[in-house]
């Protein structure tokens, strides 16, 4: 190894030259890069630890909590909450989302029946949803999976009125999901049927 490189070495230079202690100065500069790189370390910490939560806090983006006892609840893969991991609606705050309507037939009742409500889709825009799939359970904890992407193919309806009348607890209600079977042939398959939810009250995101 060249001499000039023996800083790293046992011995260092002792001269002085224009008034330098070289000693002193090759010995201080490893402390020196120390201090720097804790500087650095620090720095970088803290920076990635304020993004983190200015990132989080824009994730989690608080929704005004309901007035009136909630009828759904929603948790999961959501960036927008009311508290505790979840978002609480009342009907007032589920009425405040945009109306849809839909004529169709069911398998339960008798003839065409008209229903009005939301579509699924608005409200997981609403709340932020990012997950494939939603699990719906009702009062009684029935609950099924269903893929997102069928809420974007599909108008589904969360409705909260049939033939103009709310949608009672002792009859469907208070939310029933609703799929547009009578648009859409494929719909009218059994296997839908089990889609369609009533006295939905939870929603989990995955």
């Amino acid at each position: 190894m060249p001499a000039s490189l023996g800083i790293i070495g046992p011995s260092y230079p002792s001269c002085r030259t224009d008034g330098i202690n070289w000693q002193k100065k090759y010995t201080e500069k490893p402390g020196r890069r120390r201090v720097n790189l804790r500087r650095f370390l620090f720095s970088t910490l803290a920076a990635t630890l304020f993004c983190f939560s200015d990132v989080h806090g824009r994730d989690m983006e608080k929704i005004p909590p309901p007035t009136s006892p909630p009828i759904l609840e929603v948790r999961g893969a959501i960036s927008r909450i009311t508290t505790q991991g979840a978002a609480y609606f009342d009907m007032e705050m589920l009425r405040a989302l945009p109306v849809a309507r839909l004529e169709t037939a069911t398998a339960v009742t008798d003839g065409v029946r008209r229903f009005s409500g939301f579509l699924m889709r608005d409200l997981l825009a609403h709340i932020g949803a990012r997950g494939t799939t939603v699990t719906a359970r009702a009062l009684n904890d029935y609950a099924i999976d269903i893929a997102i992407e069928e809420f974007d193919r599909f108008d589904v309806l969360v409705a909260y009125e049939m033939d103009g009348e709310p949608l009672l607890p002792s009859d469907k209600g208070p939310l029933w999901i609703i799929y547009p079977r009578d648009q859409h042939a494929e719909l009218q398959d059994i296997r839908f049927d089990y889609r369609w939810v009533w006295q939905l009250r939870w929603l989990d995101i995955q």
